[in-house]
């Protein structure tokens, strides 16, 4: 086990505060797990993991006692006493303690016996040696790195790999299959490309079962990190040469392999999934650096929104874009004269997507909607790049999707793949017109979020009705008239409109 001083990533004050309440109780205290590894990576991390041989809680209270005492302000401890942890807010860093320990697990159970244990048995514990290696905080020995596991070694050649038989270390928790592709995915980058090792890929191979009892919770919160991360791709395809994927979404693995009949085979949908996943997050990550990606906050009781700029990425868009051909199996069909058609895939995978959601405990809610919207609507603006467009088509559009437009402009651009680089270069230049022409028609006729500009209240106000059938014929139709551009999106011209209509259904105004 080499042994280095690198008290140089160590200059934050919070490590001194540490290393000198841990003398004071006189327990050993370590930083350990992803801090080390991001300061050797030269990564940003503000995310701080003390291990100490004792009570995590005592010497978090003890750290804030010497922050109060020292800089004169309130320093509040959040105790976790179930699970021995206690956590504190220091400047711009979240600092958690635990006591270091060791664990043991039933063959059938996730929830592991948990022992006081030392240093040493707690990096054994841990998923993988990158994460495994330590900086000391006492005295005599400051900022020294602790690597029983050959961490740095691995992190320098890009490899993933437990610090156990790869089978012990992911039998005792299967998430660790999980989070390995999803530590290979995120640390990868353009100059350096992570790899799990070969016998920790046999191994998961050999051990997918085991993911039948892990909460589909924890799988979720791993799916969600793998697809923030820059290329989604690099861990989908991990989960599907692995078998893990058909333990979370197998309807994913029916978008594999070509079909052919008659010499004509189809796009192999599981490879442009893939694809627009990662198109999806070159395109959000560039409008989020240019300040153009934005989110729409509801106001509470009310049908306004709060916009600003969006500063990470949107998981629920990542999802869009993995789901956004999911109907295309249900929907194949073969014609001899046209070849392969997959005719409202979008319609069927907008109905799978609430099914899907619920089958992975995933929020039902307007995210869910998010998701089903864009599903559904990801082939509007691609149809409009074939067709004439027309300002009622676009009013249509922008009727549809609402705040949502922008994100799945960018779905729709992400959308547009295929071996030959002189289509791509031909549909995207049509999809600009129409990007143009949705701005256009937004800054003239206002439809995006569109309200109608008569009301149930106007009309019934007008008329002396009570709710009815007849109000309701009235709004539809002015709606209609709007969108097809027969009148503009003003009350004057609506309401012109809507006395021509209640005049022909018989209706007459009160005096």
């Amino acid at each position: 086990m080499g042994v280095t001083l690198f008290a140089q990533f160590l200059e934050k004050p919070i490590f001194g505060i540490v290393s000198d309440a841990a003398s004071k109780l006189g327990v050993r205290a370590f930083v350990i797990g992803g801090y080390v590894r991001d300061c050797f990576l030269g990564r940003d991390n503000d995310d701080i993991d003390i291990v100490v041989e004792g009570s995590g809680i005592e010497l978090a209270q003890a750290v804030a006692s010497l922050i109060e005492e020292r800089e004169r302000h309130r320093c509040n401890v959040s105790v976790f006493r179930n699970f021995g942890t206690a956590m504190l807010k220091y400047h711009k860093a979240e600092i958690e303690f635990v006591g270091a320990r060791k664990e043991s697990y039933s063959r059938d159970s996730r929830k592991p016996i948990v022992e006081d244990g030392t240093l040493e048995e707690d990096q054994m514990r841990r998923d993988f040696t990158i994460n495994a290696m330590a900086f000391s905080l006492q005295k005599e020995d400051y900022g020294n790195l602790i690597d029983p596991f050959g961490g740095i070694r691995d992190l320098a050649a890009g490899l993933i790999r437990t610090p156990l038989a790869p089978e012990q270390t992911y039998s005792d928790d299967p998430l660790r299959m999980l989070r390995a592709i999803r530590f290979a995915t995120k640390l990868s980058t353009s100059e350096m490309k992570f790899t799990i090792v070969p016998e920790s890929i046999a191994a998961m191979k050999a051990m997918k079962d085991r993911m039948t009892i892990l909460s589909k919770e924890r799988i979720v919160e791993e799916m969600n990190k793998i697809l923030i991360t820059s290329h989604p791709s690099m861990g989908l395809r991990l989960m599907e040469e692995t078998g893990l994927m058909e333990y979370i979404l197998p309807g994913l693995l029916s978008l594999k392999g070509i079909e052919t009949v008659d010499g004509k085979g189809h796009k192999e949908i599981f490879s442009h999934t893939l694809q627009v996943v990662d198109n999806v997050a070159e395109g959000e990550m560039k409008a989020i650096a240019e300040g153009t990606a934005k989110d729409y906050t509801p106001l509470e009781n009310s049908d306004e929104y709060v916009e600003s700029p969006r500063t990470e990425p949107c998981v629920w868009l990542r999802w869009a874009a993995l789901l956004h051909d999911i109907g295309k199996p249900a929907s194949k069909r073969f014609d001899a004269s046209a070849g392969w058609t997959f005719h409202g895939h979008e319609v069927i995978g907008s109905k799978m997507v609430p099914k899907l959601f619920q089958s992975l405990k995933m929020p039902l809610n307007e995210k869910m909607k998010y998701v089903q919207k864009l599903v559904g609507l990801h082939h509007r603006p691609i149809a409009l790049v074939d067709d004439e467009v027309t300002d009622s088509a676009v009013r249509r559009l922008l009727f549809d999707a609402g705040n949502e437009i922008d994100d799945l402009m960018l779905l729709c651009n992400a959308d547009i793949t295929s071996k030959n680089p002189a289509k791509v270069a031909r549909i995207k230049e049509n999809f600009e017109l129409v990007k143009v022409k949705l701005v256009q028609v937004e800054e003239k006729d206002a439809v995006r979020n569109f309200k109608n500009p008569v009301t149930g209240e106007h009309i019934m106000e007008v008329y002396g009705l009570s709710p009815c059938r007849e109000i309701g014929v009235i709004k539809e139709y002015v709606k209609e008239a709007i969108l097809d551009g027969r009148i503009g999106n003003k009350f004057e011209e609506a309401d012109v409109l809507m006395r021509e209509i209640a005049a022909e259904m018989g209706l007459s105004p009160v005096e």
